[in-house]
Order: structure tokens, then sequence, then C-alpha cells
């Protein structure tokens, strides 16, 4: 069964099994368990369903493998002939999640 939810700011299709980089959950740790109730359409064939926008009842499970942070950007500004030079550097905090289970 594959489903397509909303989490983090991102949409995703995902399957049981498939494993994501999102945007840290806030207060997890490696191992919890989250549940992601804004499912946007699930099922296969026939019984596919598409939620306005969600559907209700529907939810996707989802284990926390590991909190990390991704690679470095750095942000450099400057303004010709006012020697004005900004450089900053920014990561990103992310979750490795793996999709156990889909509920529809």
């Amino acid at each position: 069964m594959k489903a397509t939810i909303k989490t983090q700011g991102q949409q995703f299709t995902v399957s049981e099994g498939d494993i994501l980089t999102v945007n840290r959950y806030p207060n997890t740790e490696a191992g919890a368990i989250v549940e992601i109730t804004n499912v946007l359409a699930a099922g296969e064939g026939a019984d596919f369903k598409v939620g306005t926008p969600t559907l209700s009842g529907a939810s996707v499970s989802a284990k926390v493998l590991e909190n990390k942070r991704g690679e470095k950007v750095i942000v450099f500004k400057k303004k010709k002939r006012k020697g004005m030079e900004r450089k900053r550097g920014h990561r990103q905090e992310l979750s490795v999640i793996k999709i156990e289970s889909i509920k529809a």
C-alpha cells in the first residue's frame, strides 16, 4: 500500500519500509515512534482514496532511526565598491525515519 503524506512542511509518497530524511521532529530521540496523521491519499488500484484535503482516520507510523545535521551551506554576501562582505554558514537539523505501517 502507498500513501501520500505531509510532514514537516514537505509531501512524500511512501510505502512500508521506505527510509526518508525530513526536517527534525522536535523532542524525539532515535528509536521513537512518530504518528503522521496528515495523509493526503492512500491505497492502491481500486482501493485508492483521496482526501479533501486529508483522509480522516488514516495515519502512518514511522520510527526515527537517527537525528543528524545536514551538510553546511555557505551564504556569502558582498556589495561591490562598499567594502561590505558577510559570510555565514547553516546546517539544517534532520531526522532519518523509516515507515513502519500505513493505516487507511
